[in-house]
């Protein structure tokens, strides 16, 4: 093991694979420059995954009951929050950083943006808007799920662009080499990896499950996520070395958060599982009944 500090980790630090594809070696930079301004890649990857996450999820609304229109209402408020959620979480949790400088408060594009408080604030927005639709939110969150973790998916290779976000040193076969501005290299584990592909198995996961029709109630893909994505969080956030912790406990908040959401997820995944959950139960299917309905009664006018 190295003894080279972290926190001489650079965002120009060269990145090297030595355990794949035979020693794969990476410098991306973190950011382009476009008429004297910096453009992070932090950033583009986050409004990709937002992008991408509108595209797919608008073309599954109908799946879910929900109109499109309905959907991008709820976009209009929901990417907003979400933002500032994420920022005003991990800023509170280090609070005395941001104390003497103010103002980088607002520099989210350098990152420092926790996904907790994104999706906190996220389903604050959902319930509110849909209550508003007077639309079941556990509905809308069904369908905004599989976005999410395509937005995380991807968010994740905005830490690595950064080259921050990464475990402690090992010796594991996929470690990632950092190599200091010294020339001398640690290795470790490359969380963000980890992390994007247990979100991808789970996008994945839920868009099998949905297409076999395997949702019984509204709300389910909600609670499989929570479970899936706590399980994991819970795993990776016990190897970083940024954890965000509560106060000067050793507790990190992610670590605590998710295995919380985790057993409750469960927990509420076994006792709706043992209840008999009815076809025409699910909002779409009640659309989509209240849809023939109304054709048939105009048929019969006509």
């Amino acid at each position: 093991m190295s003894s080279v500090p972290f926190e001489t980790i650079q965002r120009d630090s060269v990145i090297t694979f030595p355990g794949l594809l035979g020693g794969l070696t990476l410098n991306p930079p973190a950011y382009i420059t476009i008429f004297g301004k910096n453009i992070y890649f932090y950033g583009v990857l986050i409004a990709l995954g937002f992008m991408l996450a509108i595209l797919f999820c608008s073309r599954k609304s109908k799946d879910f009951g929900i109109k499109a229109d309905d959907f991008y209402d709820l976009m209009i408020w929901l990417i907003p929050v979400s933002i500032l959620g994420a920022r005003a979480y991990y800023v509170l949790f280090r609070l005395e950083d941001y104390l003497s400088r103010p103002l980088s408060v607002f520099a989210v594009w350098e990152g420092g943006l926790a996904i907790y408080g994104g999706v906190i604030a996220g389903i604050l927005t959902v319930i509110l808007v849909c209550r508003h639709k007077k639309i079941p939110f556990t509905a809308m969150l069904d369908l905004v799920i599989p976005g999410l973790l395509i937005g995380q998916i991807l968010g994740r290779w905005g830490n690595f662009m950064n080259r921050e976000a990464f475990g402690a040193e090992t010796e594991i076969f996929c470690r990632m080499g950092l190599t200091a501005p010294d020339g001398t290299t640690i290795y470790v584990h490359p969380t963000f990896l980890y992390e994007s592909l247990w979100n991808l198995a789970g996008l994945i996961f839920l868009l099998v499950f949905d297409k076999k029709g395997k949702r019984k109630y509204d709300g389910q893909n909600t609670l499989i996520y929570f479970l899936w994505y706590g399980l994991g969080r819970a795993w990776i956030e016990g190897l970083r070395t940024d954890s965000l912790y509560i106060g000067s406990t050793g507790i990190r908040v992610s670590q605590a958060l998710s295995i919380v959401l985790c057993l409750a997820a469960l927990a509420a995944l076994v006792i709706l599982g043992r209840k008999t959950h009815r076809p025409e139960e699910l909002f779409v299917n009640r659309v989509n009944a209240a849809k023939e309905a109304a054709e048939n009664t105009e048929k019969q006018t006509t």
